[in-house]
């Protein structure tokens, strides 16, 4: 269904990564505390062509990778990533000015217990928030971060808290107190999931949200804080997300579900609205003792694949599979991210490409044509792909000259498993490939 575009290798082991909700543009979070930008490769039929007039990056074989910026962002490491919003995201947060501006912001956070804003454009910095301590008083450092609406902002915690953050008082960022902690589970926080607004919203917002923490499933809502616990599903619960618009069936079941991906290679499906257990459980991945870690999961968009509902699994032993939801099953055969280390994010850019993180790299996957578009192109191109290696534009730290690997050895969150690391760090596969990178 995909087949891979380019791969990019990374200074350290990946951590997090987000894609710009509106252009080509990927942010990796770092083992190393660094934050980078890159910009992807112009999309078949974005309108960004090149002189030729070709806009995919198959036509010509001579698109790049260019890195808009990069800084050591945290001390130890940067645990976390989220894009402000929605492309209207911009934020009215405090500046170096008298005057508040507004900005699309790139939210950080790492093991330093600092929740850092940026400029999505330059990488500088505009505010920091430092995260509440744990209750011994040590830093209980961030999980995950979602920018649930233009206002408010969701932090979870390594500690299981779940701090909210108005972002309409300017305050907020000078004195760092969530105007809500909410506690819906005992072990930290690994997944989050807002459930769409309803018919009768009047904002347009989600105001309730599926967390996995341990092996508990939980719904918080803004208003009236957690609503219900799950029982004790006894294998570790690591990402999850909302699936609409499936065939409802009277009395059983809306359309609407949230699939849990385990430890153990199950996913699990929970009906909106009835959260005390699962109602159903798909394989992923099976073996001896149970299968690999469902690490990271995305919805594929509308107008990709065969346009059903799919879901895209990374999994524990680097391997991506793809489950058709309506028959519940695997479709297609195993992509491989990488040999050894786990796939730990997955998203999609502004044009459909799958973008898969793990270990020390960052693959693109486009959507194979079909046999017969296959054939019909066979007979004219002539043009030949080649590896060319990316551009390089690294500008200065914006809040470190510190190029170097942190000090911090500290060990990868919990949900990704310890793995030897490959020998081969830089190797590319696909048409593109990149050298040379610091």
């Amino acid at each position: 269904m995909f087949e891979n575009l380019c791969t990019l290798p990374l200074t350290a082991d990946l951590f997090a990564q987000a894609l710009h909700p509106t252009e080509p543009i990927l942010a990796v979070g770092l083992s190393s505390g660094h934050v980078q930008s890159f910009r992807l490769p112009p999309v078949a039929g974005s309108g960004s062509e090149d002189e030729d007039g070709n806009t995919s990056i198959l036509s010509t074989g001579t698109s790049t990778i260019d890195t808009q910026w990069r800084t050591r962002r945290h001390k130890g490491s940067c645990r976390t990533l989220a894009y402000s919003g929605d492309g209207e995201g911009a934020l009215l947060i405090p500046t170096a000015e008298p005057l508040l501006t507004w900005l699309i912001v790139l939210y950080s956070a790492g093991t330093d217990g600092l929740l850092k804003a940026a400029s999505s454009t330059t990488g500088q910095v505009q505010a920091k928030i430092l995260v509440p301590s744990a209750s011994n008083s040590e830093i209980d450092p961030t999980t995950l971060i979602h920018a649930l609406s233009p206002q408010t902002l969701l932090l979870g915690t390594d500690s299981a808290a779940l701090h909210l953050y108005d972002l309409r008082m300017p305050s907020v960022f000078a004195h760092s107190k969530p105007s809500q902690t909410h506690r819906p589970h005992e072990d930290y926080i690994s997944s989050l999931t807002p459930l769409p607004p309803t018919e009768h919203s009047t904002s347009g917002f989600s105001k309730q949200w599926v967390t996995t923490g341990g092996t508990t499933l939980a719904v918080t809502d803004l208003r009236r804080g957690v609503l219900v616990k799950s029982e004790d599903q006894e294998d570790e619960l690591l990402s999850s997300v909302f699936v609409g618009g499936l065939t409802s069936k009277p009395g059983r079941s809306k359309g609407e579900k949230v699939l849990v991906g385990n430890s153990t290679g199950v996913l699990t499906l929970w009906e909106r609205g009835v959260w005390d257990d699962q109602d159903e459980r798909i394989i992923v991945d099976s073996g001896p003792g149970g299968g690999e870690s469902l690490d990271a999961m995305v919805l594929m968009p509308e107008g990709v694949g065969d346009r059903g509902k799919n879901v895209v699994v990374g999994v524990g032993d680097g391997t991506i599979r793809i489950v058709k939801l309506g028959i519940n099953k695997l479709v297609g055969e195993p992509m491989r991210h990488d040999e050894i280390e786990a796939v730990v994010a997955l998203g999609f850019d502004v044009g459909g490409r799958l973008i898969s993180g793990g270990g020390s790299i960052v693959k693109v996957w486009q959507e194979q044509m079909s046999l017969n578009e296959e054939e019909e192109e066979d007979d004219d191109d002539d043009s030949e792909e080649e590896a060319v290696p990316a551009k390089r534009t690294l500008g200065s730290d914006a809040d470190s000259d510190d190029a170097g690997s942190s000090e911090d050895e500290e060990r990868k969150p919990r949900k990704k498993k310890q793995r030897a690391k490959s020998k081969d760090k830089n190797a590319g596969s696909g048409i593109l490939k990149f050298k040379g990178l610091e």
